[in-house]
């Protein structure tokens, strides 16, 4: 018994979309108190997601230790190359060993709660609760028994966000369910303390972020003082996970992290049909859904995907491909210099736009983008193939951010990406250091 509880144990706490900037003013105007003791800490810090900073990628890369060109998910969306249908990425088609399976080699145990992009649930010594996208409880968890508890304690894996974006006082309902039963789970897994590894993931600050994050920026929109209900709310479960945390005995550690920032949206920008006007993409007949890639005609030289990946399109990887592998090269950098072009209101859109395989070095993967465009702050990418504008919005109000993403660690280090923070804790276990391309 004695060495259940003084076992040394690694503690992750996810604060899904949290910029640091944010987290700093609501604690200093005293909405969050328990955040304030991570966020107003010196050891907290700025922590940069991996591009592109969407979830799937960053949570990846947090749980495997790695990057994209070692864990292989560059994105919400693959393209079957055939017949260019895409479909949605999950954790199948992760390719490196997660954290929780090295771990388990050494004989430890990990549980982790609402995890995104670990779903369908695969086996390691401990236990899994999937996060987003998990679209069923059964197939979700690990071991399968934990479905009946769960489901019992009246968990939900999601919000319903296709509502939400058009219902906000629905949405804000439905984000103080799933945080009350993001709790309940969390009462079911951590009180045995027969774990060394632990990882809590709130992934609620997101979706506020995406279709709330205007109100909750400004206190003059007329749901400003709803959102910092559910933001004390919030605090109100971290409180409760932070004492969890602190009864527990050295040695111990506490990370917590952010996947992205967030910040107020511009504009939505949407890449393909800049693609289109600039004759780079050729679409034949009309689009079933925004998703509807196989409309991608054979005049096509380059066409995105989710948010700002731009794939050219080579005979070599396509079934319908007219790029030469001769062409490819002056057609990367053709096409880099003028997406740097692009302006909104006379602004610049993209803070850079990385050449593939310098982002991803000695990637394997074929499905590694050629490109891959960086926003600056407060422009949504996109890659839809039934719209007709560049510019719009869509019923979003707030977007992802490489940057202020939201760290602290309890050890006083500052690891710069995502990926680091999943090596920071192997280190803790002295688990040998993944070495990746980067």
């Amino acid at each position: 018994m004695n060495g259940l509880h003084h076992r040394p144990r690694c503690v992750v706490l996810g604060l899904d979309g949290l910029p640091l900037s944010l987290a700093q003013r609501l604690s200093r105007q005293g909405v969050t108190p328990n955040l304030a003791t991570l966020a107003l800490d010196p050891r907290a810090g700025e922590l940069q997601a991996e591009a592109p900073e969407l979830s799937p990628v960053n949570w990846t890369s947090f749980s495997t230790a790695s990057g994209p060109e070692t864990h292989g998910i560059f994105g919400f969306v693959e393209m079957d190359r055939r017949d260019y249908r895409l479909r949605m990425v999950n954790g199948d088609d992760v390719q490196s060993p997660s954290v929780f399976q090295r771990l388990g080699e050494q004989g430890l145990t990990s549980k982790a709660l609402n995890l995104p992009n670990t779903y369908p649930a695969r086996s390691f010594p401990g236990m899994l609760v999937a996060g987003f996208v998990a679209p069923e409880l059964s197939r979700a968890v690990f071991p399968r028994v934990l479905a009946g508890p769960l489901q019992d304690a009246g968990y939900i894996l999601e919000a319903d966000t296709v509502r939400g974006k058009a219902d906000p006082d629905f949405l804000l309902g439905a984000l103080h369910q799933t945080l009350a039963g993001r709790e309940r789970a969390l009462d079911l897994l951590w009180p045995d303390l027969a774990w060394d590894l632990f990882v809590f993931v709130l992934t609620e600050t997101d979706r506020l972020g995406h279709f709330l994050f205007a109100a909750l920026d400004n206190p003059e929109d007329p749901r400003h003082e709803a959102c910092l209900d559910f933001m004390r709310e919030w605090d109100r479960c971290l409180g409760r996970f932070l004492e969890r945390y602190a009864a527990l005995p050295e040695p111990k550690r506490l990370l917590s992290l952010a996947d992205h920032g967030f910040t107020c949206l511009k504009t939505e920008v949407d890449l393909n049909v800049w693609l289109q006007q600039r004759g780079y993409l050729h679409l034949q007949g009309v689009p079933s859904d925004e998703l509807d890639a196989s409309v991608i005609g054979p005049g096509t030289t380059a066409f995105a995907l989710d948010p700002g990946r731009i794939y050219l399109h080579s005979r070599e990887a396509f079934a319908r491909g007219t790029v030469s592998r001769r062409e490819l090269d002056g057609m990367r950098h053709r096409l880099r210099d003028e997406l740097l072009q692009l302006r909104f209101d006379g602004q610049p859109v993209l803070e850079d736009v990385h050449l593939g395989d310098e982002l991803y070095p000695q990637s394997p993967f074929s499905n590694t983008p050629d490109l891959v465009c960086e926003a600056r702050p407060g422009y949504e990418l996109k890659a839809k193939f039934d719209r007709t504008a560049i510019f719009g919005h869509f019923g979003r109000y707030g977007t992802h951010t490489r940057g202020d993403a939201f760290l602290y660690d309890s050890e006083g280090e500052r690891p710069r990406r995502v990926r680091d923070v999943g090596q920071a804790v192997l280190d803790f276990f002295h688990r040998p250091r993944i070495l990746t391309a980067s």
